[in-house]
């Protein structure tokens, strides 16, 4: 039972290794979906870096980092 319950939880973390990016931002950490099941750009450490730098990705733009810079933004009010 142990050997089943430990293959569910290796099979749900490949899964998700394969399927989804891991975004960890200077204030926050965002998950976004792959659009190819691949282990490329599994993991990104985008602290302390332009978020320009996260747009040459080819495939974080596909998985949508454009709307994540955009929701990630600071604005100043009056």
């Amino acid at each position: 039972m142990k050997k089943l319950f430990f293959l569910i939880i290796l099979a749900a973390g490949v899964y998700g290794v394969l399927n989804y990016h891991f975004i960890l931002m200077d204030s926050s950490f965002k998950v976004l979906k792959k659009t190819h099941m691949t282990l490329d750009d599994t993991f990104v450490d985008a602290r302390g870096t332009k978020k320009a730098e996260l747009l040459l990705n080819p495939a974080l733009l596909k998985a949508g980092a454009r709307d994540l810079v955009a929701q990630d933004s600071v604005t100043i009010g009056k």
